[in-house]
């Protein structure tokens, strides 16, 4: 009988320290101040001047915060290519492989990821040149279509989004 009574005991003690750990937690969960993740209606979303390196071709991705609060953005945007018909060409930019870090983006505030490629001097092999870069905000389910005329040859990678400098 006292196997059952010290079973019991164990039992009451484990629930009451997973309830008390719980409440606890959630109160300091609660009391951080939590950044709300940027929306794409919450951005103007936007290609860059190009700047050529060592026979790439670097496109800087600019996230400007249009709206009247700060939001977040962290990891990296999916970006692809496409026709004058909405369709793919090829495959999306891979991703780096770079450091994620969560970026503030105040209200009128720009920040960037970097879109590369090969310059066509370097790798003559290209994809046709697209109508449109399609871009997904970091954790967002909804694209944006930016006019564009971009031809990728060869690599075609995206870095995580950063604080502009």
């Amino acid at each position: 009988m006292s196997n059952v009574l010290v079973r019991a005991a164990g039992i009451a003690s484990a629930a009451l320290l997973a309830t008390t750990g719980a409440s606890v937690g959630a109160t300091q969960a609660s009391a951080l101040p939590m950044t709300p993740p940027c929306h794409v209606a919450d951005l103007d979303v936007a290609v860059g001047e190009p700047e050529g390196a060592a026979g790439s071709l670097n496109y800087p991705i600019l996230f400007t915060n249009t709206s009247t609060h700060t939001c977040a953005l962290r990891g990296y945007p999916g970006v692809s290519v496409v026709d004058a018909r909405y369709h793919q060409i090829g495959t999306s930019a891979i991703r780096t492989g770079e450091r994620v870090d969560t970026v503030s983006v105040f209200p009128d505030d720009t920040v960037t990821a970097v879109l590369r490629t090969n310059s066509r001097a370097v790798v003559p092999s290209c994809r046709p040149t697209s109508s449109y870069v399609k871009v997904y905000p970091p954790n967002s389910f909804q694209a944006v279509q930016i006019p564009y005329h971009l031809r990728v040859c060869g690599a075609f990678e995206i870095s995580p989004v950063q604080a502009s400098q």
